[in-house]
């Protein structure tokens, strides 16, 4: 009996110490691990839009999700160049991911169960609160979603777009004709030449397509908003560690913002009196061994490109081409519900 009474208790006492040891050391292996050795970031972007991730004819990118991706290679390489960018439809974009093509996924996607439970996969963090809307040509003469029974919905296909609106024309008692296309592209050349006459997708999006028309004037943004469209970064499930530096980078550029700390500011941090900067800045706290990171990764991440608000202004806030105000965007403490965890 007291031998049995041994092993048990010697068992538990090496598994309490393998849990303690697991707890406490840094992350080494993994995704994170091949990014390093590859050099650089391997980001899946949209293949072109407005604001989120556009290419410009001399290839180089820009975007409110290009920008997150150079934010992540910021934190890892102190390096926002240090990317590839791969652009994906979105009938193409979670395989991708799935299939090793990529490291990251920063594709105005939005996060549902069923696309993390179904597709393995994890959603780090929420950076862009959205929701699906409806454009029309002006001469419709349409004022609400709720006048758009027996109307010819362009969807792209393989998105929660083409889900929504089948769900709102139900809910409504309407009917319509769906029209679901491959890519956005194809999607917008089918309203703008009449093959519909309403397109339906995020209304972020919306913004930004509306700006491809040959005649942007002519067409309208309903201020109908008929569902949630929480859009983030994505990473693969099986890789907690990688999941973690992804997520807290997200929520790295949303304290910046909170505390004050601008990419013009970032070198500063470091000699500021107050602990929350400190700490920010790895000044104290040693919080970037636990991320396998640098102390100051979560600086190296802000001077990549900015704070939260620097790259939502810069690439779709109201003094964009796009014009959309932050609304649920904004920070908690104004307005908003964006919030993010303390680093501490």
């Amino acid at each position: 009996m007291w031998t049995v009474a041994k092993a048990f208790v010697t068992s538990v006492t090496a598994g309490l110490a393998a849990l303690v040891i697991t707890s406490t050391t840094p992350v080494a292996a993994g995704t994170l691990e091949s990014v390093k050795q590859r050099g650089t970031v391997q980001c899946g972007v949209s293949e072109g839009l407005y604001g989120f991730s556009e290419r410009n004819g001399q290839g180089e990118w820009s975007g409110f999700d290009v920008d997150f991706c150079r934010a992540v290679a910021g934190a890892i390489f102190n390096d926002p160049a240090k990317v590839t960018f791969v652009p994906l439809s979105a009938g193409e974009r979670f395989e991708a991911l799935r299939a090793g093509r990529i490291d990251l996924l920063s594709r105005n996607s939005t996060w549902t169960l069923e696309r993390e439970a179904g597709h393995g996969l994890a959603f780090a963090g929420i950076t862009y609160h959205d929701g699906q809307g409806f454009m029309v040509m002006r001469d419709l003469n349409v004022m609400s979603a709720l006048e758009l029974d027996r109307a010819r919905v362009c969807v792209e296909a393989g998105t929660t777009s083409q889900l929504n609106v089948a769900d709102f024309f139900a809910a409504n008692s309407m009917t319509f004709e769906e029209r679901a296309f491959p890519s956005a592209a194809a999607a917008l050349e089918a309203f703008q030449s009449g093959q519909c006459n309403v397109l339906s997708k995020d209304h972020s999006a919306l913004y930004a397509e509306r700006l491809k028309l040959a005649r942007p004037a002519d067409a309208v943004v309903l201020p109908d908003i008929i569902s949630k469209e929480p859009l983030g970064p994505v990473t693969r499930a099986d890789d907690f560690a990688w999941f973690n530096v992804v997520k807290w980078v997200n929520f790295a550029l949303v304290n910046a913002e909170e505390l004050g700390i601008v990419a013009g500011n970032a070198g500063e941090a470091a000699g500021s009196r107050k602990p929350d900067v400190r700490r920010f800045a790895g000044a104290e706290g040693g919080l970037g061994r636990l991320l396998g990171l640098e102390g100051d990764w979560a600086i190296r991440a802000v001077r990549a490109g900015g704070n939260y608000a620097e790259i939502y202004e810069r690439n779709v806030g109201v003094n964009s081409r796009l014009g959309i105000p932050r609304g649920l965007n904004q920070l908690w403490s104004m307005g908003g519900i964006l919030y993010a965890p303390p680093l501490r």
